[in-house]
C-alpha cells in the first residue's frame, strides 16, 4: 500500500525560497499532469492580493514536457517555488512535504484542477483566523465549473447543511479542494497521516484538532472553482473506493471504535459499492483496513463528543437515514 516509505528528498528545480522574515500565508499545490489545468491554478494562486504569500508546487511524477513548460514559465518568480518529488507520495504526503519548505501563518492547498473565484479568497481567510484564535482550519466553498452551483462531488459536510453552501458554519471536516489550515496548529497536531495516501485525511487531522479544543470552520464566502479534471483522478470502480472505505476504517479504530461497532458502517460501504459495481475494490478497502497494524488509540473527551454530536451526527440523521443516503445519495461522506 503506497504512503508507508519514507519520502524522498525534494529537489526545488525552479523558483525561490519563501522569505526568511514572517508572512502570511503558503500557498501549496501539487501537481501530477494536467498541464492546462495546472497553470490556471498557479495563476490563480499568484493572483492572490493582500498580503505577502509565496506559492509551492510540487510534482509528483508529471510528464518531462510539463516540468520544463512549468520551469519556463515560473521560475523567474520571486514569490514562487516549483519542487519535484519524482514519485507520487499521495495527497497528505505531498502536502505535507510542500508545506514543510514554508513557514506563513497560515497553509492553503488548492487542488490543480481548481482556481480561487477571485483574488481575496486567501487574505478573506487570513482575517478570518485573526478573528477566530481557536478556528484551526476553514474548508472554501467549492463550486462546480458554472461558478454558480456546489460541487457536488466535493461536498464533504451533512447533506442538511447544502442549503446553506453561501453561509459560514463549524463543523467536524474541510474538503481538499480549497482549504486553509493555521500553521500553529498544524505543528501542534503533526500535520496529516501521510500513510492514508488518499481521502480521509482532513477528516483525521480535524478529529485531532477538535479533540484538542480547535474549531474547524466552512466559508461559503470563500469560493474555488473547480473543475473536476478526469485527469490523474482515481476512479471509483478501482484504487479510490478502496482507500475511501479503507480510511474511513482506520479513523474509526483510531478513536475506538469496535469491529462490531463498525459493522453498519462497513454494510453501508459495501452495499453502495455493490450498487456502483466496485463491490471488489470496497471489500478490498476493508480487507486492507482489518489488515493494517492496529493504529494508537485516542480517547474521545467530552467536548470533543459534543462538538461532533452537534456539528456532524445530529446533522446525518439515523443509521437508516444514513444507510439510505450511501445508497441512493450524491454525498459522498
Amino acid at each position: 500500500m503506497p504512503g508507508n516509505d519514507a519520502a524522498p528528498p525534494l529537489r526545488r528545480t525552479a523558483g525561490a525560497l519563501p522569505p526568511l522574515d514572517g508572512y502570511e500565508a503558503d500557498i501549496i499545490i501539487l501537481s501530477l499532469n494536467r498541464q492546462d489545468d495546472t497553470i490556471a491554478a498557479i495563476k490563480s494562486a499568484l493572483d492572490q492580493r493582500g498580503g505577502i504569500f509565496h506559492v509551492t508546487v510540487l510534482d509528483q511524477g508529471s510528464a518531462a514536457a510539463m516540468i520544463r513548460q512549468l520551469r519556463r514559465q515560473f521560475s523567474h518568480l520571486s514569490n514562487f517555488a516549483l519542487y519535484e518529488a519524482g514519485t507520487n507520495l499521495g495527497v497528505p504526503g505531498g502536502r505535507a512535504a510542500a508545506a514543510a519548505h514554508g513557514h506563513g501563518q497560515i497553509i492553503v492547498a488548492l487542488d490543480n484542477d481548481a482556481v480561487f473565484e477571485s483574488p481575496w479568497v486567501v487574505a478573506k481567510a487570513l482575517r478570518l483566523f485573526r478573528q477566530s484564535p481557536d478556528l484551526a482550519a476553514i474548508g472554501f466553498n467549492i463550486l462546480a465549473a458554472d461558478g454558480i452551483q456546489p460541487d457536488m462531488t466535493s461536498w464533504g459536510y451533512p447533506r442538511a447543511m447544502l442549503s446553506r453552501f453561501k453561509e459560514n458554519f463549524d463543523t467536524t471536516t474541510f474538503v481538499g479542494a480549497g482549504h486553509a489550515i493555521r500553521r500553529s496548529a498544524w505543528t501542534a497536531l503533526g500535520g496529516y497521516d501521510s500513510s492514508l495516501f488518499f481521502t480521509w485525511e482532513e477528516y483525521d487531522f480535524c478529529l485531532k484538532a477538535i479533540a484538542s479544543n480547535w474549531r474547524i470552520t466552512y466559508a461559503g464566502s470563500l469560493k474555488v472553482i473547480h473543475k473536476v479534471s478526469p485527469e490523474a483522478r482515481m476512479s471509483w470502480s478501482s484504487q479510490r473506493m478502496l482507500y475511501f472505505v479503507r480510511n474511513r476504517l482506520i479513523i474509526s479504530r483510531k478513536w475506538g471504535s469496535s469491529w462490531l461497532a463498525l459493522t453498519p458502517r462497513i454494510l453501508g460501504y459495501l452495499l453502495k459499492a455493490a450498487r456502483s459495481g466496485c463491490l471488489h475494490s470496497a471489500w478490498a478497502g476493508v480487507k486492507s483496513a482489518y489488515e493494517t497494524a492496529a493504529p494508537p488509540r485516542h480517547r474521545m473527551p467530552k467536548a470533543m463528543r459534543l462538538y461532533i454530536r452537534r456539528n456532524e451526527t445530529n446533522l446525518r440523521g439515523s443509521w437508516f437515514d444514513r444507510l439510505r443516503l450511501e445508497l441512493f445519495g450524491n454525498t459522498t461522506r
